[in-house]
């Protein structure tokens, strides 16, 4: 007589029930919604993994139409319907970034873009942000060979600039009171200056513009290596909340997406648009946007990206609606 498998189903079983079959497709689900919803619960201590899953967290969705096809193929209706929850949760961070691009009225255009320390056209680079029209212009990885370049071919639209280290800005509008802001930090050592501010007299009054390129981030055995990145988004935001004039607007390359705490100092005093993911990094194929726009007393209205340059970011700009007028 020959043994019966214990783990066999029997000739008379019944078949599994659509609403039994699939349960690790649904708790994994589950999981994912939990991920997006209270990603800031996940520990960031040692490896700092939420802040690199707040890096990606728009792409946590993909998840949901890969376990719906597995669950489809697996006949679940009890995954398919718990796949209605990340579905929703997703949607209501993120739905809302879906919407078309540059459709709300603004009072003045600025453009944000990393040009790289390697890029062998700066003079090409320039002409396309100068084809965009902004008001300002703001620049990250300026080396001292390439930034010649740079004046000559931004001057003629844009009078007014200002450099402090590796990052510059160009206006239409005159500037004054510019100075440079101390984003360093430790163990860095001299000529690391990445940070600037300056006084924008527009037609509709003063501004403080910021331009700031915060450390990069490394994926490495220890993690996410971002704590320079943390450390100097902290000495931003100090710098943000000692400003005395009440309009500000920040341009710079930080690193990361809004979603990571790590740049809560900044994040926490200023805000940017609602509408458009906009991913400006890497050129060739985008999956993040770590250039960024933000305001205070202002409403940056919308968010694009422009045409690659010889970056390896994507150049940003921007529509800023002057509130105190509307």
């Amino acid at each position: 007589m020959s043994r019966l498998n214990p783990w066999s189903r029997g000739k008379d079983a019944k078949p599994r029930s659509p609403w039994t079959r699939g349960r690790v497709l649904a708790a994994l689900a589950v999981l994912t919604a939990g991920l997006l919803a209270f990603h800031s619960a996940v520990p960031n201590t040692a490896v700092r993994l939420g802040s690199l899953l707040e890096a990606f967290l728009p792409w946590l969705g993909l998840a949901v139409p890969v376990l719906l096809g597995l669950a489809l193929l697996r006949r679940s209706a009890l995954a398919v319907v718990a796949l209605l929850l990340p579905a929703a949760v997703w949607a209501g961070l993120f739905g809302g970034l879906l919407l078309g691009e540059g459709r709300t009225p603004y009072d003045f255009r600025v453009v944000q873009h990393n040009v790289s320390d390697e890029n062998a056209d700066p003079a090409g680079t320039a002409a396309a942000l100068v084809d965009s029209a902004p008001d300002l212009i703001a620049l990250e990885e300026l080396t001292p060979v390439a930034l010649p370049a740079y004046e000559r071919a931004l001057e003629p639209a844009y009078p007014f600039h200002a450099v402090r280290g590796t990052v510059g800005l160009w206006s239409a509008h005159p500037l004054s009171d510019v100075r440079t802001v101390d984003i360093k930090p430790k163990g860095i050592g001299d000529g690391w200056s990445r940070g600037l501010r300056s006084t924008v007299r527009t037609p509709r009054g003063d501004l403080a513009v910021y331009v700031a390129h915060l450390p990069s981030v490394r994926i490495g055995p220890r993690g996410f290596g971002s704590d320079r990145r943390d450390e100097s988004a902290h000495l931003l935001g100090e710098a943000l909340g000692a400003e005395k004039l009440d309009t500000v607007v920040l341009l710079g390359d930080l690193n990361s997406t809004l979603d990571d705490r790590g740049l809560a100092p900044v994040t926490s005093r200023l805000t940017s648009a609602e509408q458009g993911f906009s991913f400006s990094w890497p050129a060739g194929f985008p999956v993040s946007r770590i250039d960024h726009v933000m305001a205070r007393s202002a409403t940056v209205t919308d968010v694009w990206t422009l045409t690659a340059t010889g970056s390896d970011h994507l150049p940003v700009a921007a529509g800023i609606d002057w509130e105190p007028e509307r």
